[in-house]
């Protein structure tokens, strides 16, 4: 099953439909999500004044952010700077990972020179 990211609009639709009352799975129905979408969504983004669009948005935006950041200790960068200088492909250069430091990296992440 593919994951869609909620959208900003969705956001606010969340926000107008809860101040009117509606239930989370009646949101769910009306946005055309699952109901543990919306749960997830509220309990997330819910700060001291409440669920509020604005700061939901933000606060996923941070989220992505941190995920997106690299996460490759400078042990590995050294490891990959080495197995490169020695004239390895990025392709070779992970398969020597996973075989002797029993690392598993994607080739795209050296091809990108670590992040």
């Amino acid at each position: 099953m593919h994951y869609k990211q909620l959208t900003e609009n969705e956001r606010y639709q969340i926000y107008v439909m809860k101040k009117a009352g509606h239930s989370q799975e009646s949101i769910a129905e009306l946005l055309g999500r699952s109901p543990s979408t919306i749960s997830r969504e509220i309990r997330r983004n819910t700060g001291l004044k409440g669920y509020r669009p604005a700061q939901a948005q933000r606060f996923s935006g941070r989220r992505q952010e941190a995920h997106k950041r690299c996460k490759v200790s400078e042990t590995v960068r050294e490891w990959v700077t080495t197995l490169i200088k020695q004239e390895l492909s990025p392709e070779q250069v992970v398969d020597y990972l996973a075989r002797h430091k029993k690392l598993s990296l994607h080739h795209k992440t050296v091809y990108r020179g670590l992040c």
